[in-house]
């Protein structure tokens, strides 16, 4: 054991109780569901929940994600791009290409290209009716789906995309908005949450282990900024335990991603893997969680490479079934 990670023994002696860490092989058989066929991934008081990035390497309509939700017997989510790709927003025309250098004359067409596509798509948000919104949270809600994370991500948009965002969140019935951890999304949409009385919530990446890195100074803006704290990644990066930060934090938290990582000190050092073939302290997570009855959800994020013969939507299910057994 290193001396800046408590070991699983300790975590778990925490938690109240040991599990069996196993992966567990995949098997086509129904999604759990309550009675009268509703999705329920809340396991031993514990959330479990998707963020819908997860199936962007499949096709991810909302009808398409809806179909993948009950398969894995989902039923709440992050809500990514698949929102207003759904409901038709302006995109670029196709891939930005690479290889040779660009010339200053094909910089210029790409920068005027860029704008042109951010003045579209402006347009559009600030035209488009939340009853398309509204549609939308039938079809989730009728299939027993809540939304209840919205990533808009909108930290860069104009004020009134901004606005846009959080009304359509409202719409869709979500806690709030994610974004991407940064000192300017934290300064600037605390306070449109604030306005909207919503949340503002902050997705992590390897920032937390820059020298100095603190959560404080971002919390501190706005008492609507939280976090959502992607524990993989912070593993991956620091080889510290999610769980010190979850205690310390819980608070100010709404929203956990899991996934499973190598640390720092592997020979494949911060890693995606197979949930279980990974060194993020998965279990010892979800067991404090239960244990201290937090409104913290949980939600899949699938990175790591598909396998041959299968899909996103098999793989996303194996790691909400992974979750399930050590739950249950």
């Amino acid at each position: 054991m290193h001396n800046d990670r408590l070991s699983r023994r300790e975590w778990l002696r925490a938690a109240g109780g040991g599990a069996v860490l196993s992966a567990i092989p995949f098997r086509a058989r129904p999604a759990s569901a309550q009675a009268g066929g509703r999705p329920n991934s809340k396991v031993a008081g514990v959330q479990l929940g998707v963020t819908t990035y997860s199936y962007l390497s499949m096709p991810h309509k909302v009808d398409d994600v809806i179909q993948y939700l009950l398969y894995a017997g989902v039923n709440s989510i992050e809500l990514r791009s698949v929102a207003e790709e759904d409901l038709g927003i302006p995109q670029a025309a196709g891939p930005a290409g690479g290889g040779a250098p660009l010339t200053e004359q094909e910089k210029a067409e790409r920068a005027r290209a860029a704008e042109s596509l951010r003045n579209a798509q402006r347009a559009w948000r600030l035209s488009l009716p939340m009853e398309r919104y509204a549609r939308m949270r039938r079809k989730f809600n009728d299939a027993g789906i809540d939304v209840h994370i919205a990533k808009f991500a909108p930290s860069s948009w104009s004020d009134e995309e901004i606005d846009y965002a959080y009304t359509a969140a409202k719409t869709l019935g979500s806690i709030g908005i994610t974004d991407e951890l940064s000192e300017q999304a934290c300064q600037r949409l605390g306070r449109f949450a604030e306005k909207h009385r919503s949340l503002a919530m902050f997705h992590t990446h390897g920032q937390v282990a820059d020298p100095g890195f603190s959560f404080d100074k971002y919390l501190a803006y706005s008492p609507a900024n939280m976090l959502n704290l992607d524990a993989g990644h912070y593993y991956g990066a620091t080889g510290l335990h999610p769980g010190e930060v979850i205690v310390k934090y819980h608070e100010r938290m709404r929203s956990i991603h899991i996934k499973d990582k190598t640390g720092p000190r592997h020979a494949t050092p911060n890693t995606n893997k197979p949930f279980g073939q990974g060194e993020t302290p998965i279990a010892d997570i979800l067991l404090l969680l239960r244990k201290e009855k937090w409104p913290i959800e949980v939600d899949v994020e699938l990175e790591y490479p598909i396998p041959d013969g299968s899909d996103a939507a098999r793989e996303t299910k194996k790691c909400i079934d992974y979750l399930r057994n050590i739950l249950e």
